[in-house]
């Protein structure tokens, strides 16, 4: 009897344990990071929306998890509570992702803009009535370098597969001249967040007045919707060329630290907040820098680059090494994806939108 009950104990003790094993009876050993959450496989098929497609992505793995990630947290931080910081680097708007963050400024989803004089050049010249155009990167017979000689005497420039005339500058110049600079220079010396209002303000009349095929674009849905545009780079672009050769003749001049006040007055008065950063370099530095002077830290943040951390450079830095700063709280919800954001960027938005909009 007493073999019998041992045996009998034995089972009991082996079906206990019954969890430790896997299907063919190996025992599996204790894991403390692992968690039984198996890859899926992403269906893609007819029909699908972007947010159904983005809930794909979720199933996958690698870059797929983290856009599917970046979906959740940017539709966390497009919460009404949040204050969303958007860092826009890059050539954006030339290769034509203007009107997504036109329509997030309009639709009340972004509530400071920090971007590149370069973005409101383009921006502003789509604004008047000019056009980037699609191009190559190089011509069927030549090299790269012969393709570029040849723009060059034509007068193009190219961003990457993106054409602009160059007499689109000669437009923009005179946009600045007539309808921008004249009323700042009434004012001396100014903010560069005021200059950017003023050219909100101006692109949205002459595309009106002139009825411009494109849309008004980003400074005029900044301007008609109390969005303050930071651009602290100004200097770095044709739009800060333009405003420093007018000052040469004028009493408008440009303030580089007067917009650090009422920035920072906006990251001390936020419940949340939130930063949405698009590339790297300066916009994305000083939004998150915003942070380094008010009590708290981002609560939310996403990141789209395609810069690797191992550089040690800034555009590359995780948003994880940014917590180390006090950039990002302890406990912030953020994610990076590694990909170009032309593409990115449309999928995060649109799928976020939709689960916002149609719930």
């Amino acid at each position: 009897m007493s073999d019998e009950h041992e045996s009998e104990s034995d089972a009991d003790a082996s079906d206990a344990d019954g969890d430790d094993h896997d299907h063919h009876g190996h025992r599996e050993p204790d894991r403390e990071t692992f968690s039984h959450d198996p890859v899926g496989h992403a269906e893609a098929r007819a029909g699908m929306t972007v947010g159904e497609l983005a809930d794909e992505y979720g199933n996958a793995g690698v870059g797929a998890a983290n856009l599917h990630e970046a979906v959740d947290v940017t539709e966390s931080m497009f919460d009404d509570d949040v204050t969303v910081f958007f860092g826009l680097a890059g050539a954006m708007v030339p290769t034509g992702m203007r009107r997504i963050v036109a329509d997030l400024i309009r639709d009340g989803y972004i509530d400071v803009l920090v971007t590149t004089g370069a973005n409101l050049t383009h921006d502003t010249i789509e604004a008047i009535g000019g056009k980037h155009h699609h191009g190559a990167v190089t011509a069927e017979g030549k090299t790269e370098r012969e393709h570029d000689e040849t723009l060059r005497d034509e007068e193009v420039d190219r961003i990457y597969n993106v054409y602009l005339p160059q007499e689109y500058f000669a437009t923009f110049e005179s946009h600045l001249r007539e309808e921008v600079f004249p009323v700042l220079e009434e004012e001396g010396v100014v903010s560069i967040q005021r200059l950017t209002e003023e050219l909100g303000r101006a692109n949205a009349e002459v595309n009106e007045r002139d009825d411009v095929d494109e849309g008004p674009g980003i400074a005029a849905a900044a301007y008609e919707n109390d969005v303050p545009i930071y651009c602290p780079a100004v200097q770095d672009s044709v739009l800060g060329l333009q405003a420093w050769m007018y000052s040469q003749t004028s009493d408008f001049s440009l303030d580089a630290l007067a917009d650090m006040t009422p920035l920072t007055d906006i990251a001390f008065e936020a419940d949340e907040a939130g930063a949405f950063v698009v590339g790297g370099g300066v916009p994305k530095n000083f939004t998150l820098q915003t942070m380094l002077v008010a009590p708290d830290a981002y609560d939310y943040a996403v990141q789209l680059t395609m810069d690797p951390k191992q550089t040690g450079g800034l555009s590359g830095a995780t948003l994880d090494e940014a917590r180390s700063w006090g950039k990002l709280e302890k406990d912030a919800d953020n994610v990076s994806v590694y990909a170009d954001a032309t593409i990115t960027l449309p999928l995060v938005v649109a799928a976020a939108r939709e689960r916002l909009e149609d719930a």
